[in-house]
């Protein structure tokens, strides 16, 4: 491989808001395209849907790849609604998942992203992992985006929605990952 050639990797996702954010961090460094592939919704803990759910992509797209899993964990209900969220997104909204922390008097929480990168068919997904404290507040700033409208991050003001796109991957979960990621195929292409 010259040194203008970049690795290539598939990321498996139909959500162009993750794709751009993906690219974004690791221009320059991995050459990202999308395939949407309709994969079961496993459930279990985190790094057990990732590495699972990537090798399933793996297999069925006969080549590398990269797949996501997002979780919000509230830690006054021991980490749910965790890799769950998705759906109580789709179900409630905003407001109902504040409403859920209605009861307790501690609405910390942390975002965390597991992706999973597969060399393809029967090779084992290595898994990277981010994570990013925060609390979930009211929601502020544009609604597009999941629940980055109501996941405030330590430190900032701003929700993650409210937040510069650039300064908002430099401290996500995903970005984070990616960033794990990112050195594991430097160091690749380094040995």
């Amino acid at each position: 491989m010259t040194s203008k050639e970049l690795p290539k990797l598939v990321f498996v996702t139909g959500n162009k808001n993750k794709l751009a954010e993906v690219q974004a961090i690791l221009k320059g460094v991995i050459d990202v395209e999308s395939h949407k592939v309709d994969l079961p919704e496993l459930q279990g803990e985190t790094q057990e849907i990732a590495k699972q759910k990537c090798k399933m992509a793996a297999e069925l797209l006969n080549g590398p790849c990269i797949t996501e899993d997002t979780a919000l964990c509230f830690n006054a209900m021991k980490g749910l609604p965790g890799p769950y969220i998705k759906w109580f997104q789709d179900s409630i909204g905003h407001a109902g998942i504040n409403k859920m922390l209605d009861g307790f008097d501690d609405r910390s929480a942390y975002a965390l992203c597991t992706f999973g990168y597969c060399e393809g068919p029967g090779h084992e997904p290595i898994i990277f992992e981010g994570r990013t404290n925060g609390k979930i507040v009211a929601a502020r700033g544009p609604a597009t985006f999941g629940w980055d409208a109501i996941f405030q991050p330590d430190g900032f003001e701003e929700t993650y929605a409210q937040l510069d796109k650039k300064v908002k991957n430099t401290i996500s979960h995903r970005g984070k990952a990616l960033e794990l990621l990112k050195k594991y195929f430097e160091d690749k292409t380094t040995n």
